[in-house]
């Protein structure tokens, strides 16, 4: 990587003095108030205050009757999950899952906690390809799945890097074939579809507080329902499923999945930045779309006239004819350097010669080694079916093709571009 700092192209520019990461919090000191009352009224655990009041604060942000404050957002889908198998199915036996042999839909470019509590439950993950207007599910993918497999009756669905999908196209296809949606707005806290936020879009929704995302906790994350009983059971499960008595009793299976008071007193602190957060991401998507204007190369696309992202990340996407060769094993990868041409890990390494991290656009599920015998469909309908579709590219993946040619930028340090942080949103 020292070769990028004696390259001519780069000439006079030093590397940072420390460390850029991807995309690093941005903290204010409110959220130590939260979390030394926590300390100093000695509620440390998974009750107190803090809890209460960040479940009110997100239901009433994002426009639900109920949030679940959880531990992280992979518990929050587990849970989302387990509670649509348990409405589409019944409860299961204990140690079998709720979704046990079960095809689910599910969204193939994204990360893979996704995915994964689908496999918790013992469903079969089924992925979507994704359409090239905003690198979400491609509704007419969606479609020809239902055709190849009409008893499917969940879809998790994600809005990825922040960008809200089709969200009008997906919900009027589950709707048709009598499926439940989960949706996955664990990047796009704050982003909106129609004036309506994510999060407000799935028979179950959730959010995360991880440490990249727009706002945080360290951790933690969020189960959303307007369904009462369904949240009460979500923390009921979180809580090891202990039932009203004056032992510990049992009568179902549960989990260690519920927010400490701690975490959430990081998050009842971050909540009132969440819009200065996303102004100051989006000022950043904006300077790399101009700064990059004249370069063959493009932004991750979102839909303007209906959707306004929070721009968690800005990615960028080569043209085909500017792309250089590169080859990704599972771990390594080669690349050539050519005059007027690029790859993302040439990029990437660039990044990384002078202090700053960048990050492949997510690896499709389907392509991923523990994942590569399960189906997917595209467009043109079962990906895993036609003669050398994955050897000569014979058939449609736009996902794949993502993938090969994007990388996301760093986007969380105040380095890049100054933008005023606000004064909090609501009353902490």
């Amino acid at each position: 990587m020292k070769k990028f700092l004696s390259d001519p192209r780069f000439a006079g520019i030093e590397p940072f003095p420390t460390k850029v990461w991807l995309s690093s919090p941005t903290m204010h000191g409110d959220e130590q108030k939260w979390v030394d009352e926590a300390i100093r009224t000695n509620w440390v655990s998974t009750v107190g205050e803090n809890i209460d009041v960040i479940e009110k604060q997100i239901a009433e942000k994002v426009g639900r009757k109920c949030a679940v404050a959880l531990s992280c957002g992979t518990a929050a889908l587990h849970l989302a999950i387990k509670l649509c198998g348990e409405k589409l199915y019944g409860q299961p036996a204990v140690g079998h899952g709720t979704l046990e042999g079960r095809r689910v839909f599910a969204s193939d470019m994204t990360f893979d906690a996704t995915v994964n509590p689908i496999c918790y439950e013992g469903g079969i993950p089924v992925f979507i390809d994704t359409e090239r207007d905003t690198w979400n599910m491609d509704p007419a993918a969606l479609e020809k799945a239902f055709e190849l497999y009409p008893e499917v009756k969940l879809v998790v669905v994600a809005h990825l890097y922040g960008t809200p999908g089709k969200v009008d196209e997906i919900r009027k296809i589950c709707e048709a074939h009598s499926a439940l949606i989960v949706e996955d707005a664990a990047e796009s806290f704050g982003a909106a579809y129609k004036g309506v936020q994510t999060g407000c879009f799935g028979t179950v929704s959730v959010l995360s507080g991880n440490g990249n995302k727009i706002i945080t906790g360290s951790s933690g994350g969020f189960l959303l329902t307007d369904d009462v009983d369904d949240a009460n059971k979500a923390r009921k499960w979180s809580t090891q499923s202990r039932e009203a008595a004056p032992w510990y009793q049992h009568e179902e299976l549960g989990y260690n999945y519920r927010m400490s008071n701690i975490i959430a007193g990081v998050l009842r602190g971050q909540l009132p930045y969440l819009d200065a957060h996303i102004a100051q991401k989006k000022a950043i998507y904006e300077r790399y779309r101009e700064g990059l204007a004249d370069l063959p190369v493009r932004m991750n696309p979102f839909d303007a006239e209906k959707s306004e992202p929070n721009f968690w990340l800005s990615c960028l996407l080569i043209d085909e004819g500017a792309m250089a060769p590169m080859a990704r094993g599972e771990r390594d990868y080669l690349y050539k350097s050519e005059s007027g041409k690029s790859s993302p890990q040439e990029i990437l390494d660039a990044l990384a010669a002078f202090n700053a991290e960048g990050r492949p656009i997510w690896k499709p599920m389907h392509m991923q080694p523990i994942y590569r015998t399960n189906s997917y469909v595209t467009v043109e309908g079962n990906g895993r079916d036609r003669s050398n579709a994955n050897i000569s590219g014979s058939s449609v993946d736009v996902g794949a093709g993502v993938f090969e040619s994007g990388l996301c930028f760093f986007v969380g340090e105040k380095l890049l571009v100054e933008v005023p942080i606000f004064e909090p949103q609501m009353a902490a």
